[in-house]
Parts: structure tokens; sequence; C-alpha cells
């Protein structure tokens, strides 16, 4: 069974690949070898920075940790007044 999606739009292409402007020739003896390179958008940089935490948010990263673990050793209590709270807004607006 195949399953097709049509008009399904998405982000598109983020990246491009690009290709050096040099033709391509047969290596000499002993000259140097080119490599590949490969360039991310601005976009796909700012992905990797958000799941690293590498923007400076340390803070909320640590808040993170700290949170797990109080729920691996047992000992996380959330505010369950805050919890209903937000939890009767939410379903509220749904409505």
């Amino acid at each position: 069974m195949s399953v097709e999606f049509r008009g399904v739009g998405g982000l598109g292409q983020i990246g491009s690949i690009k290709k050096s402007d040099k033709a391509e020739t047969t290596a000499k003896p002993g000259s140097a070898k080119e490599t590949d390179q490969v360039q991310f958008s601005a976009v796909l940089q700012n992905v990797n920075k958000a799941q690293t935490g590498s923007d400076g948010n340390t803070e909320r990263a640590e808040r993170v940790a700290e949170l797990k673990q109080q729920i691996a050793n047992g000992s996380y209590e959330p505010d369950l007044n805050k919890v209903a709270s937000n939890l009767l807004q939410f379903l509220m607006e749904e409505k």
C-alpha cells in the first residue's frame, strides 16, 4: 500500500548545493587533492544552534537538566494549583 501526498506544502529546500567553478581535471601526481565542502544556509545554522543550546540560553538548559534530575529521583513536585489553572484556561479556549 502506498500513500501519496498531494498539495502538501512544506518549507521547501532549505539548504543548497554549491559546486565549485573550477572544471574537473584529473589529479596530477604530486598535486594537492581537492576536498568536498558543504555550506549550510542561515536557517539550518539557527536550527542547529537552537537544538544544541549554543545561543547563550544556558539558564534554560540548566533548569531543564535540574527538572530531569528531579523527575528521575522522584523528588519533582509540580504546583498543582498552577497546573489546574492552566489546564482550565486551555480547555476554556478550545470551546
